[in-house]
């Protein structure tokens, strides 16, 4: 048995009715910056390791940085 659109409709109204719409809304507004800056700080570190890899040596060799599969 799984969740009913009933069962879900009912869990809507009691949140509505106990934090208010706009409590809600900004709850959802601090959720989707979270997913932003979760985003943004994945993006930096692939950034980050791209630099890591330019201009490494091994043994006074220059060595081709790692490319990328996407």
């Amino acid at each position: 048995m799984g969740i009913s659109w009933v069962q879900i409709v009912v869990v809507a109204v009691l949140l509505i009715l106990l934090f208010g719409r706009g409590r809600i809304s900004s709850l959802m507004g601090d959720v989707a910056r979270g997913i932003t800056s979760f985003r943004q700080g994945l993006r930096e570190g692939v950034e980050a390791e791209d630099d890591e890899d330019k201009g490494k040596t091994i043994e006074g060799e220059a060595v081709k940085p790692k490319s990328k599969k996407k």
